[in-house]
């Protein structure tokens, strides 16, 4: 049985306006119920995790919130417009990066950001300079011209997230940017993110199974679990309620030890994203 939600704890940034409202939202396939009435707010400017076990209803929330998936029940407002409605304005407001790789690996880092800035309607003069900006700040102008197939692990996160600003989105949704790279540069990637918060106000909402990450950069975290959210609150908040010394603790008696079965993979999600553009 599940433990009773730990109560909310706002933080600082969300006191602001929310730029990710979600009012009893529910998805169902067939009889299952993946998602099942969860409410909660991101607000603007915010640093916010997602967490759950395998097939809790991370992956088909974050669908829904960007546009791959249509609720069966409740309401979603992203930046201000229903996914469901307005979706390609919604899509301009957010960038993404998969947990599986999404790059083209026979191009290379500037091809790859050119394609991306050409699909979301960029402008070359704004695109060009923006394109050398971003390479700057992930520390990959030096390779500009390499493929991508050359690139480590670490080096490609970096290129997925400069992809995924390069259009300027208000939102940045991270699932599992850290999955399997070493803890240097693990830390070197955190480090951009909350310098890209902290300097261009960009509402982080993340997912991640490395819970130190989570207790580290998120200001508030989400727990669900069958569907529903069991908690939300800030680390320190979950760890207090819970009568744990470590979030992983924490994390454990909200939901549980058993094994869970994967969620639908992101390379699905990247398929669904790719439909949709072309709709």
């Amino acid at each position: 049985m599940n433990p009773q939600p730990v109560a909310d704890e706002r933080s600082a940034a969300s006191d602001l306006q929310p730029i990710i409202t979600v009012r009893n939202l529910t998805k169902k396939f067939g009889e299952i119920t993946a998602v099942n009435d969860i409410s909660f707010e991101v607000a603007a400017g915010e640093r916010f995790a997602f967490l759950g076990p395998n097939g809790a209803g991370k992956s088909t929330t974050i669908k829904m919130l960007t546009t791959l998936l249509r609720p069966t029940a409740g309401s979603l407002l992203v930046d201000g417009h229903d996914p469901t409605a307005h979706a390609a304005a919604v899509r301009r407001s957010f960038g993404i990066v998969f947990q599986d790789p999404s790059l083209d690996d026979e191009l290379t880092a500037w091809e790859n950001m050119e394609y991306h800035g050409v699909l979301y309607g960029v402008p070359l003069q704004v695109r060009r300079p923006r394109i050398d900006e971003l390479l700057k700040f992930v520390d990959l102008a030096d390779r500009r011209k390499s493929l991508v197939k050359q690139f480590s692990g670490g080096m490609k996160r970096r290129l997925e997230i400069a992809r995924g600003l390069l259009h300027q989105p208000k939102i940045i949704f991270l699932d599992e940017p850290t999955l399997g790279l070493d803890p240097q540069t693990r830390a070197h990637l955190w480090q951009f993110i909350e310098t890209l918060n902290r300097d261009k106000g960009t509402t982080v909402f993340f997912t991640t199974h490395y819970m130190e990450e989570a207790d580290r950069v998120a200001q508030r975290i989400a727990v669900i679990d069958h569907g529903k959210i069991v908690a939300l609150g800030s680390g320190e908040a979950l760890k207090r309620q819970t009568g744990s010394d470590t979030l992983e603790a924490a994390f454990l008696k909200l939901t549980g030890s058993a094994i869970r079965e994967e969620e639908a993979s992101p390379v699905d999600g990247m398929r669904r994203m790719r439909q949709a553009w072309r709709r």
